[in-house]
């Protein structure tokens, strides 16, 4: 088991012996990077990052791919089979930080999957993707367009999914 793997676009690939520092990577500013990788020139942009799924998004000389980054843990979690019986049912879904609603995804009514993107909040200039880390029913949303919101507010209620 290696000690960490990601999975690109339903691909898995195993990162033993790939150490960051020996990349020859280069930040152009904000999130805007020049890679050398086996004598290949890549455009890397950071897209989105969500630490609680340990997902990134990157645009790779303009081609879009979702990253899911698993560690050792994940991966022995994985192998004995309890990830696949984890459901998590949601409650409402609160602001991570304080910011701007740039959008909300979602509508009163819609049902939703762990992962389904709910909401965009800028804060601190960067465009923030808000999704569910369960599954549920949207009931009300609480929040406008365009709205400045505080940390820990409520932009997303949920009622349980009805099995």
């Amino acid at each position: 088991m290696s000690e960490y793997r990601a999975k690109i676009d339903e691909e898995w690939i195993d990162l033993a012996g790939t150490k960051p520092q020996e990349l020859d990577i280069v930040h152009n500013g904000d999130n805007n990077y020049h890679l050398l990788k086996d004598n290949n020139a890549y455009s890397v942009n950071l897209l989105d990052i969500d630490p609680v799924n340990k997902m990134v998004s990157l645009s790779i000389n303009g081609n879009t791919y979702h990253v899911d980054i698993e560690d050792n843990y994940d991966q022995l979690v994985d192998q004995m089979g309890l990830a696949d019986d984890l459901v998590q049912k949601m409650s409402n879904i609160k602001a991570p930080m304080p910011g701007l609603i740039l959008d909300i995804l979602v509508k009163p009514g819609d049902t939703i999957e762990s992962g389904t993107q709910l909401a965009i909040l800028e804060a601190m200039k960067m465009e923030n993707v808000l999704k569910s880390d369960g599954d549920g029913i949207v009931k009300s949303i609480e929040v406008t367009k365009g709205q400045s919101v505080e940390k820990g507010q409520i932009l997303i209620e949920m009622e349980e999914e009805q099995s």
